[in-house]
Order: C-alpha cells, then structure tokens, then sequence
C-alpha cells in the first residue's frame, strides 16, 4: 500500500534538491555534487519532522525509479548531442586524442586498483569509473566559461565523444561479468560481443532509419510527438535490458539515431526539461543509498585516485594539442575540462552495487566523484594563469621599428 505521505515526500525531497540547486549556482559551481551531497545527509540518518521522514524510506522506492528515468534521459539526451554522422565526421581529434585519453585513465585505473589491492570485478569498475568523463560537466564549464568556440574545444568534444563509446562498451562488459552472472570468460565475452553487436547495429542502420521516424513525427501535435519519442525511447532501453545490455546504452543508441532527423531541435527541446528534472533527481537518489558515517576510509585513496586522474588528463591533453597542432598551453585547458567526473561513474558504481561487490567501492566513488566534480572546473577556469605562472608567457613577435627614411618614404608613396 502506498503511504499516504508519499507525494508529500516528493515534494520535499524535490524542494530541497532545487534549494541545494540555486546555491550551487550563486556561488557559480557544478550543481552535482550539491544534488549528492544532500541525499547523503539526509539519506540515512535523517530525523522524522512532523509527517514527513527525512531519510524518505516510504518514497524511496519512487525516487529510486526517478533516478533510474533521470539515468535513461540523460543518456538519451547524449546520443542527441552527438549523431552518427557527427561521429563520422570527428574523424582524427576522436580517434587519436581519443584513444589517448581512454588508455591513459584506464591504466591509471589499473594503478590504483592494483595498489588498493583490488579483485578482477572491481577493478573493472575502478577502470570504468576513472576513465569516464562527466559530459554535462564539461558542457556546463565551457559554456560558463564563454569557451565553446574556442579551437581546443572541439579537441575536448571529439576526446570525450570517443571515451562515452568506450565507456558504453565497458558497462556493458560489466553488466556481461557482474551482473548477468557470467563466470566464465566465453559466457562474459559473448554478453560483451552481443552488446558491441547491439551498439554498432544502430550506428550502421541510424541513418537509414531516420527517414522512416520522420515520416512519423511529420505534423504531428506536441503530445503525439512526445508519447511517439517516449515509447522508442523506453522500448528501445527495454529491450536493450532482455538482452543483458545495460538499459543506458539503449537510451543513448536511441539519442545517436533520433540526432539525425530533422526535429532535432523541436526533440531536444521537449526532451530537456526532463533530462534536467529526473537527471539532478538520480544524483540525489546516489546520494540516499550512501551512509556518509562509512566515508572516512575511502577519502585517502580518492584522493590519490582523483590526483592521478588530473595528472593523466593533462598528459593526454599534451598529447591531443599535439596531434592537432595546437599551442602546448592548450593541455592544461583540454586535460583540466576532462578531468571531471559524474553520471557514468556513478553508473558504474551503481552496477556494482547491483552486483554485490565491496560496499567500499561506493564510498571511493562519491569522494572521488565529488573531489573532481568541484576541482575541475575550478582548474579549468584558471588553466591560462597556471600555465603562465608555471612556464611564463608566450614569446610574442617583437615589430621592429621603422626608422624615419622608411616613414618618409612610405608617405611619399
């Protein structure tokens, strides 16, 4: 039966998370970890005021499902930024910066799992969690900082555009070895073959399926278009689950393939406000299922962990400036932005828990994810005064002075 306090709950619990929103954005940080941070406090020690239980045992369960939606939409939204034929486009930024970028903070995930002495299934997600990028981080500090149209920045899309598909691939291996409950290697790298199948069905058939979804949507009323995207969108992430490939990548294989049609923009427009609305509810509902009381133990290796990570990010931005022939102070701009981290992560921690690993694995990832979540943009936002205190200005071309023959003469002429 359900609690006669449940909308009452919601209520609350979406109130405070809007509060923690508009002092995040007073004081000019990511809203992510402030939507974190107050379901810790709340979440498992919180006192009952009135009728109202602060821990929100009775609405739990619902605000479990708005963070599940909040998971699918902003994956869908994603796929929606990005399209196949834009990823056909990136070409050598996503490639080669790309690949970089994923080695680097992958075997500084194997680092660290080898040094906390981890087992094979939570080194995984230890690997899987330090090489994914938060996206809407990064978005959200390039358009803070007026440096979209900067020329590293499609260096920075193309490099965290490649690390979104590995990291797609790399859940659902996880999903192929600690959920399905595959042992054997054949039984892991079949769910992990049938998922890459999955993901590059719909790159391949994306383009040729975009005429047929747009004779569809064509003239149709604001909530025909909506039920119509909802019900691919859920059908697609649904199926994506029967088959053993994590719901999430469903709903972004939805996003690359409706990026092409022609409504994109009327599509994003609708799929926003939903995005931002179920997308803040699933951080605060990471936040409810983590005791911040147990903490402490994993502050020292998050710390480490998110130090490496900065390290590696710089590396490999040295590396993507390169390639692109692009000035060397250029790393510091691309590795600081890359280094942020967010809804994947938690992803991956959350199919950990689901899996019943080592409960300390939750715990490193909300300092890790909150450590660089508030650090990162920081960085970022200073990366020209860092690079100019630690290496000097750039020599600029001294014009040598005309003497006065030369400006008699130019007169004359």
């Amino acid at each position: 039966m359900l609690s006669p306090t449940l909308i009452l709950e919601v209520g609350v619990a979406v109130f405070l998370v809007a509060l923690v929103g508009l002092l995040a954005n007073k004081l000019r940080f990511s809203v992510i970890p402030f939507f974190i941070i107050i379901g810790m406090v709340l979440g498992q020690h919180a006192p009952q005021f009135w009728h109202i239980d602060l821990s929100f045992t009775e609405s739990k369960p619902f605000i479990d499902f708005m963070g599940r939606l909040g998971v699918l939409f902003l994956l869908f939204y994603l796929g929606l930024e990005f399209s196949v034929s834009r990823l056909m486009k990136s070409g050598k930024s996503i490639v080669t910066g790309g690949t970089v970028y994923v080695l680097i903070n992958f075997v500084s995930g194997l680092l660290v799992g080898w040094l906390m002495d981890l087992p094979f299934k939570e080194m995984m997600v230890l690997c899987g969690v330090m090489t994914s990028s938060s996206t809407a981080i990064v978005a959200k500090v390039l358009t803070d900082l007026k440096r979209t149209a900067n020329p590293e920045t499609e260096v920075i899309m193309g490099m965290i555009m490649f690390d979104d598909l590995f990291i797609a691939m790399h859940i659902s291996f996880l999903s192929g070895l600690i959920l399905t409950g595959g042992t054997s290697f054949w039984a892991v790298a079949g769910t992990s073959l049938l998922a890459l199948g999955f993901i590059l069905t719909f790159l391949v058939l994306g383009r040729k399926l975009v005429p047929a979804i747009d004779k569809v949507l064509d003239k149709k009323s604001s909530e025909l278009f909506i039920l119509i995207i909802f019900s691919l969108l859920f059908l697609i992430a649904g199926f994506s689950e029967t088959i053993h490939v994590a719901e999430a990548i469903g709903a972004l294989m939805a996003g690359l393939v409706f990026a092409d049609s022609k409504y994109i923009k009327k599509i994003e427009g609708m799929i926003l406000p939903y995005k931002d609305f179920f997308g803040a509810m699933f951080f605060f509902n990471f936040g409810l299922t983590i005791d911040m009381y147990t903490l402490g133990g994993a502050v020292g290796w998050a710390s480490l962990a998110a130090v490496v990570t900065i390290i590696g990010n710089v590396a490999s931005g040295y590396f993507a400036s390169r390639f692109s022939s692009m000035k060397p102070k250029t790393s510091f701009d691309i590795g600081f932005t890359l280094s942020a981290r967010g809804e994947f992560s938690i992803i991956m921690a959350n199919i950990g828990k689901a899996g019943g690993l080592m409960p300390m694995l939750q715990s490193f990832v909300v300092v890790y994810v909150l450590i660089l979540s508030i650090v990162s943009p920081l960085l970022t936002k200073e990366s020209r005064t860092l690079w100019t205190k630690l290496f000097g200005q750039d020599a600029t071309p001294i014009k040598p002075r005309k003497t006065l023959s030369q400006l008699e003469a130019g007169t004359k002429e």
